[in-house]
């Protein structure tokens, strides 16, 4: 049984892996060819946290391998009303073959691994966004040819996709750089274990970050939850724009890459995100595929 809680945990070869078969599933379904891997098998998705593109990429994703997913707002789980997650956990499992969940806390998905005794999937914590990552590997590597030896940079809040895509590339052979406010950096530990293990820079200036970046990476200022804080991160992060301006330090070459949604005109002007659109969007088709490797390598 494979969990994944968190990149880290995964070898880069596990990593390509997925990566591999992710792009074989998008040129079966691309070309209409059926691949019912997981027959019979039902996933169980809890919500904490609304969802586009996760609900509909796994949803669609159990479809088109044979099995069924069931969506699992945390309003009508008894989760949503203090039912310890350890007791969630074991009642699940008896009826589940696997659980993905888009929450919060990060605990609480590696306490339904620990608790369950089915796979677990993170679809989105505070701390990782796993699936994210590998479709952004995917479309990196689709347009670039390859992914080891690339710059990664990445400008705005050091969130859950920093703390990934630092982990993500590392693992990959990319270097990566962070541009970010000097109250709002990634993950102290990821940082430790990045510095330790590859090529990596964090640093206030996105110019210096964005230097030769062969692909360059954004997120909103304010995440789910953060509402409250939108004010003062726009006023902290005016700065720390994808902009014209900024692409003409990067690779003539660069891709641009945001998670979406974006908040055109903060974090990403409209005419970088326009003139990027393709990689962009690729990019979101690309959950759809990487998720299903993700769900065959955890479930099949």
């Amino acid at each position: 049984m494979k969990h994944l809680l968190k990149l880290i945990d995964w070898t880069p070869a596990e990593i390509a892996d997925v990566l591999n078969l992710a792009d074989q599933l998008k040129y079966e379904k691309k070309n209409g060819i059926e691949h019912h891997i997981l027959k019979g098998k039902t996933l169980g998705m809890i919500f904490q946290k609304s969802s586009t593109r996760t609900r509909v990429s796994f949803e669609v994703g159990m479809s088109d391998l044979g099995g069924h997913a069931l969506f699992l707002s945390s309003r009508d789980l008894q989760i949503g009303r203090g039912e310890p997650v350890q007791d969630t956990a074991r009642v699940l499992s008896r009826y589940l073959d696997g659980i993905m969940i888009r929450t919060f806390e990060q605990k609480e998905v590696e306490m339904l691994a620990e608790y369950g005794s089915i796979p677990i999937i993170n679809g989105l914590t505070d701390f990782a966004h796993p699936c994210q990552v590998l479709a952004d590997l995917m479309t990196i590597r689709e347009h670039k040819g390859m992914i080891k030896g690339k710059k990664l940079c990445y400008i705005g809040d050091g969130n859950n996709m920093a703390n990934s895509l630092i982990v993500g590339g590392i693992k990959m052979g990319m270097s990566v750089a962070i541009g970010c406010p000097e109250n709002y950096k990634p993950d102290a530990e990821i940082m430790k274990w990045a510095s330790e293990n590859g090529e990596f820079v964090c640093t206030p200036d996105i110019f210096e970050a964005a230097r030769d970046a062969d692909v360059i990476y954004t997120d909103v200022w304010a995440s789910m939850g953060q509402e409250g804080e939108a004010e003062e991160r726009k006023r902290v992060f005016k700065g720390y724009q994808v902009n014209s301006e900024l692409m003409k330090v990067a690779k003539s070459d660069a891709m641009v890459l945001h998670c979406l949604p974006a908040h055109r005109g903060e974090e990403i002007t409209e005419e970088v995100l326009e003139a990027h659109a393709n990689e962009i969007f690729d990019e979101a088709e690309n959950r759809l595929h990487a998720q299903k490797a993700v769900l065959v390598k955890c479930m099949g």
